[in-house]
């Protein structure tokens, strides 16, 4: 099954993480944090696929590094658990979903990283 979502760019849906976070006090670096350990990218690589028109899915196929410690983010998004979703590239967009939840419910950041 294709969801919509893969051919979108990561740069149109990260305003959507940030806002979430703003809107309940944190930043869009809490964000980038998140962002950097799920996936591996720097700071400076983070932001080269936001000024690219690189999809989700080339996103997470291209990622540097995808942390070994995500398969430790579980628990539900809009109902459905997170690691229960056959498909992995759905299942590391829930993963990214629910840490930004975590981090908009003003969990600590060292909770959200599972450090």
């Amino acid at each position: 099954m294709t969801h919509r979502i893969y051919g979108m760019t990561f740069k149109g849906l990260y305003p959507a993480y940030v806002a979430k976070a703003e809107k309940k006090g944190r930043s869009r670096a809490d964000v980038d944090t998140i962002l950097c350990w799920l996936t591996g990218h720097s700071p400076a690589s983070l932001e080269a696929v936001l000024a690219s028109a690189q999809t989700v899915e080339e996103f997470f196929a291209h990622a540097p590094h995808m942390n070994p410690a995500r398969d430790l983010v579980t628990g539900t998004v809009c109902g459905v658990r997170v690691e229960a979703v056959e498909e992995p590239l759905m299942r590391e967009i829930r993963r990214l979903d629910k840490m930004i939840d975590e981090l908009a419910k003003g969990r600590a950041m060292e909770r959200i990283l599972r450090a």
